[in-house]
């Protein structure tokens, strides 16, 4: 039953009727053809009986006999019928049995039928004929039988059928081969589905490097399964993570308020045990928070009020946001930029990303050292930079380190929750652009975007610096 599947399919059933609309038009030609032809055919044979007749009556009465009997002697396949009779209708000359009836004498060509010498009487054919009176009284007929017609008619059905049926026959196998190789292609995609239903999230769509609709799906579905498949390995402990993260400050906090129950003899003692309660529930709070702001980010919602970005004085706000936590920890913060430079993107997303870059530029790297923003860009790109001479990020964390709540050895006693680059990734993700960690001297980090503008006129409105003076860091 499966085997004939492939005949209710669209592709088989279109294949049917583009192959019908097909025969269609190849008969509307050969019919078209045919007609034409028989038209050309008669029209020739008119003028050649008219072109007979009169080259005939313009001879001599004594050579006009033989002349007839000469037209007559060159006809090889009977076609041709001439006749000479004399005033009272008797035949004089010619393969004519008798003058026919009704004869319009200096009238045009015309169908009638003439007996032929020697033919049974209902045999008589339809020919085309004319005819004369001469000045003699005598009356001279031409014609020619065009049933050559009949004959061309044979011929043309004969090369519709050998031409047609094979076509006909042939599109229907292309629109078979084409139904079955698609049903293979759809059934071979729906075991690959079925395994990713199941939970195979490693299972990929088979590609190939064709242009047809099925391959571009394909690479669209392997590209939102790989999507998918780091997005769920990069969630698979987040809520262990959070667990954990969330365990220790509260941890902290009912072992403080138990002991300030029992030990705090004085109000001052029971005030430095709030105030640690305090900082271990702010803790947690930041952590969902930072964990709200990312779903917030992720959701796309964003992207509806972006607009022209100028990140020559994104850049600027964030150093003098940073540059009084530089001085305490005697950091060189500085900018540089080497031209004005506008991107497409939502300004507090891109303020948030560059100012958690700086926060954990100027976070680890030692006093007495460097932390610098560079923005470079063309006609075509846009690159911000931010290095520090810090201990950088080793090779095997660079992954890592976009986790959320991934926190390395050398972070551990380093304040915050593990969630900034992670914030950082998604708003490069969010403005579709690429984040970077670099294998240079110290850390270094870059966004690189698409420009979209090199060079403006007006400013961009200032953004109001108190909102970011208590960015938390992450």
């Amino acid at each position: 039953m499966r085997q004939i599947e492939f005949i209710r399919s669209n592709t088989f059933l279109w294949a049917a009727a583009v192959a019908a609309a097909l025969a269609l038009f190849v008969a509307a030609l050969f019919a078209f053809i045919y007609w034409k032809i028989d038209d050309y055919l008669i029209m020739r044979s008119d003028r050649m009986i008219a072109t007979q007749l009169n080259f005939l009556a313009q001879l001599p009465p004594g050579r006009l006999t033989d002349a007839i009997s000469d037209h007559l002697k060159q006809d090889s396949r009977g076609v041709q019928y001439a006749g000479l009779f004399d005033a009272a209708g008797a035949r004089l000359a010619g393969n004519i049995e008798r003058l026919p009836p009704h004869l319009d004498l200096g009238g045009p060509v015309r169908s009638m039928r003439l007996a032929r010498v020697g033919s049974p009487p209902v045999r008589d054919a339809v020919v085309k004929a004319a005819g004369r009176q001469l000045g003699n009284g005598r009356i001279l007929v031409m014609g020619r039988n065009v049933d050559e017609t009949r004959e061309i008619s044979s011929v043309v059905g004969q090369a519709l059928l050998l031409g047609l049926l094979p076509a006909f026959c042939f599109c229907l196998l292309a629109g078979a081969w084409l139904s079955i190789r698609a049903e293979r292609r759809v059934e071979q995609v729906n075991r690959h589905v079925q395994r990713i239903v199941a939970g195979d999230l490693r299972e990929r769509l088979p590609q190939t490097n064709a242009d047809d609709p099925l391959a571009r799906l394909a690479r669209i579905v392997n590209g939102m399964l790989d999507e998918m498949e780091t997005t769920i390995n990069a969630l698979a402990g987040v809520g262990n993570d959070i667990a954990h993260d969330l365990r220790t400050p509260l941890t902290r906090v009912r072992l403080a308020l138990e002991r300030g129950r029992t030990h705090a003899a004085t109000l001052e003692n029971l005030q430095d045990v709030v105030d640690k309660s305090i900082a271990g529930i702010d803790q947690s709070l930041a952590i969902i928070t930072a964990l709200l702001r990312l779903a917030e980010i992720e959701s796309s919602s964003r992207t509806a009020g972006f607009g022209d970005v100028a990140l020559d004085e994104i850049l600027r706000q964030v150093c003098d946001v940073y540059e009084p936590i530089a001085e305490d920890k005697d950091i060189a913060l500085r900018v540089a930029i080497d031209r004005k430079a506008e991107v497409r993107g939502d300004p507090d997303l891109l303020f948030e990303a560059i100012a958690n870059l700086v926060d954990n530029a100027v976070k680890f790297t030692p006093r007495g050292g460097r932390v610098t923003l560079e923005l470079a860009s063309d006609d075509k790109t846009v690159r911000v930079g931010v290095s520090d001479t810090g201990p950088g990020i080793g090779e095997g964390e660079r992954e890592a380190v976009l986790r959320r709540f991934y926190r390395s050895d050398k972070m551990r006693n380093t304040p915050g929750v593990g969630l900034g680059l992670s914030l950082v990734a998604a708003i490069v993700k969010l403005h579709g652009f690429r984040l970077t960690i670099c294998s240079a001297p110290g850390g270094r980090v870059e966004i690189l975007a698409a420009a979209g503008a090199t060079s403006r006129g007006a400013a961009a409105s200032d953004l109001a610096r108190s909102r970011h003076a208590s960015l938390a860091p992450m």
